[in-house]
């Protein structure tokens, strides 16, 4: 038996079997370039913000661990295609290449040397994700740099679509997904209409290891650079950081052999009794 493809259409005289991709799923991750978790942060001698000199950089691991998620699922055969999107200066492209070398298809950079708050992200990753059409918004739970955990749930609500965050397990079925959260009491499962955004936790999964070849590849993939200004949002920001300063130095913990010398201490040296 002979099949002819031509586009997307399957030809076996006398039947035509036409394929389209209206059933297909796109997922949209969003990254973020922060600094290193392994690094020990130092503050600036002129107390203006964290030295980054020489410092290495890297994809915030909440979102790595997104990414994973996004290529599971097309692994799954669920999703057709994944766009990584990065806000952030030109050397973010290092962090979506990274992102596409893990399987992600193409890369969108909105390039700015501002910091940009998380209503900001929102607003562009909004515009994106329309733009996109995608079915799968996925993104870190927090960026470990600013510790916000405010951008998905700003998206969600100015795309006006179901979110759930802390996710900790995500099952698609057909127009919906399942998601297990993590919550103070234990674990909940929710079930969102696709499109959707989806903030990921620690547990979800374990991001693998880029191999050479697909680092490789990764070079030759698609990516585009934008600017804020592309998306109709701003970067000018009304906060104005007066002062950064390392956390105080603690003095190291001490034995006590009882309980009374514990009571004495805290008295009469902590002072906190």
């Amino acid at each position: 038996v002979y099949f002819i493809m031509t586009g997307d259409t399957w030809i076996y005289p006398p039947f035509l079997i036409h394929i389209t991709n209206e059933e297909r799923m796109k997922a949209l991750v969003a990254v973020k370039r922060v600094v290193d978790y392994n690094v020990k942060v130092r503050v600036k001698a002129d107390n203006t913000g964290v030295d980054l000199t020489n410092v290495k950089m890297s994809v915030n691991p909440f979102d790595e661990i997104a990414v994973e998620e996004a290529v599971r699922l097309q692994e799954a055969g669920v999703v057709s295609e994944i766009v990584v999107v990065s806000i952030g200066p030109k050397e973010a492209q290092e962090q979506i290449r990274g992102a596409m070398a893990l399987g992600a298809d193409r890369g969108i950079l909105v390039e700015t040397t501002d910091t940009v708050r998380p209503l900001q992200v929102a607003k562009i990753l909004k515009a994106i994700a329309q733009a996109e059409a995608a079915d799968i918004i996925l993104l870190g739970k927090q960026a470990i740099d600013d510790d916000n955990n405010q951008t998905g749930q700003m998206l969600a609500a100015l795309l006006d679509v179901g979110q759930a965050t802390f996710a900790s397990k995500v099952k698609v079925d057909g127009g919906s997904v399942n998601v297990t959260r993590e919550i103070d009491g234990g674990l909940q499962t929710v079930q969102l209409s696709l499109p959707a955004v989806i903030t990921t936790d620690l547990r979800l999964n374990e991001p693998r290891y880029a191999k050479l070849p697909n680092i490789m590849k990764a070079k030759k993939k698609p990516l585009e650079e934008k600017k804020p200004e592309d998306y109709g949002v701003s970067t000018a920001s009304n906060i104005q950081i007066v002062k950064v300063t390392p956390p105080a130095e603690r003095k190291a913990g001490v034995k006590v052999k009882s309980v009374d010398e514990l009571v004495d201490k805290l008295r009469n040296e902590a002072k906190v009794i």
